[in-house]
């Protein structure tokens, strides 16, 4: 199966959907598919659970970003950082390798201890 994500205002993902192989032979197939469905003209990207098409499978609330054809998520703190080569999100400190569960603390730039 084939997904493709819908993009809004702001090339924001608004919806995921899913097309048959058979239908979606090409992402422009696929495209021209949903918006004959939806009666649209929608601007639709194809995404992929194995992250081989735009780096990362797009959801609801991610950003296609047309310079690095990718889909990435929301920031989830001001500190953490783009990788470039997998656009998602790092923290400024490596999360430690362990066994334990820790929460970032944005305040303290640290990994907190899950207790």
């Amino acid at each position: 199966m084939a997904h493709f994500a819908k993009l809004g205002k702001g090339n924001i993902v608004e919806r995921v959907e899913v097309v048959h192989n058979d239908i979606a032979t090409t992402e422009q197939a696929g495209v021209d598919f949903l918006n004959n469905l939806y009666k649209s003209r929608d601007v639709w990207k194809q995404t992929s659970y194995n992250n081989n098409i735009r780096k990362n499978f797009a959801s609801i609330g991610f950003t296609y970003d047309q310079e690095r054809d990718a889909f990435i998520a929301p920031k989830p703190f001001n500190s953490w950082i783009l990788n470039e080569d997998t656009c998602r999100w790092e923290a400024p400190v490596a999360y430690p390798n362990d066994g334990q569960i820790y929460k970032w603390n944005e305040t303290n730039q640290s990994w907190d201890l899950v207790e």
